[in-house]
């Protein structure tokens, strides 16, 4: 009896014991649910956002890119939050002087950056920065990208791109292509391109990827690498051919244009990005309710038809994707930089 009385007696321990770690548990697990639903439940201040206008800094001149998504997104953010999205154009020092103004701003939301590729270019072809391109930034979500396209002018002798490479094999340096500005993305894309086949093609350039394709039409120059809406009208018209696309599928836009995979060049894939960022150390909550009201934006099917009108694919990320690709991109161009040679100058 002893041993079924210490039996039960241990037994009935053990219960108690299993009892209040089950019970400690529990609490525990309580506790954690609210501390989550706690978190989960958004503050005053984001339920709220905005109280105010918020002002949307495009680093470039008004009338491009950056500057038509921009004012697509910042209206319909208007009428969906009932507060003014303002267009702030501050162009300088290649955009780095419009991304300044946003990393030293107060992280509260209501100083947003409409940034591009550039945005992970520059730290590596500047001598000076006022910023991190990196930590000083909350990525939020991708707008919109769009490939980088080699093209000639239509009565260039190269009707290929394996014409191109040969001819550029044949004759070092004697062709050549024009960019944007040493360090910018067009000019970047050529030097991949030029690492990527080994070939030699001689780099001019410009103020602008708009005067640089002027020439191209002019027959000043034999080819450049630019955003894919800066051409899509030429192309289409007959005025430039469009050897290869930089991207891993046809572009809609000029569907006959190949891509370079499919010209036997691997590996070769070049988006133009536009996305939105705040400062850095915005609160979480705050980034994202507008996370969620740009995501939704950008969805809309209005919004899809007028990017897409300009050869523009609406795309949207999780603020950690973002920042993935962003570093990611940093990488990628730093080593470029490196391999072709490329000096800062600005």
């Amino acid at each position: 009896m002893a041993a079924t009385t210490l039996g039960g007696t241990f037994r009935g321990r053990a219960i108690v014991r299993t009892s209040i770690s089950m019970g400690v548990l529990s609490g525990c697990m309580l506790t954690a649910a609210i501390d989550a639903a706690a978190q989960a439940t958004p503050s005053p201040a984001a339920e709220s956002y905005p109280v105010r206008p918020v002002r949307m800094i495009i680093p470039y001149s008004p009338g491009g890119t950056s500057d038509a998504v921009a004012r697509i997104i910042g209206a319909k953010l208007s009428a969906s939050l009932g507060q003014s999205f303002v267009i702030d154009n501050r162009p300088g020092a290649s955009g780095t002087l419009g991304r300044g103004i946003v990393a030293k701003a107060v992280p509260d939301g209501y100083t947003l950056l409409v940034g591009d590729s550039t945005h992970a270019i520059n730290p590596h072809v500047m001598r000076e920065m006022s910023y991190d391109a990196i930590n000083d930034f909350d990525p939020i979500t991708l707008l919109a990208t769009t490939p980088q396209v080699l093209v000639v002018n239509s009565g260039f002798q190269a009707k290929t791109l394996k014409d191109l490479i040969e001819l550029a094999k044949a004759q070092p340096g004697t062709y050549n292509y024009g960019s944007g500005g040493s360090g910018s993305l067009t000019h970047l894309t050529g030097e991949l391109f030029k690492l990527t086949v080994g070939v030699n093609l001689t780099h001019v350039p410009y103020k602008s990827i708009g005067i640089a394709v002027t020439d191209l039409l002019g027959n000043q120059i034999q080819a450049a690498f630019p955003s894919l809406p800066g051409v899509v009208p030429h192309v289409r018209a007959g005025r430039l051919r469009a050897l290869a696309v930089a991207s891993t599928r046809r572009s809609m836009a000029i569907p006959e244009a190949p891509i370079f995979e499919e010209s036997g060049v691997n590996g070769l894939v070049v988006m133009n990005w536009l996305g939105v960022m705040g400062p850095a150390n915005m609160a979480k909550d705050t980034r994202s309710r507008i996370h969620g009201q740009v995501v939704k934006a950008v969805r809309a099917g209005d919004t899809q038809e007028k990017f897409a009108a300009v050869a523009l694919d609406a795309t949207t990320t999780t603020p950690e994707e973002f920042m993935a690709m962003l570093k990611s991109e940093f990488d990628r161009w730093g080593r470029v930089v490196k391999q072709a040679g490329v000096k800062p100058d600005r």
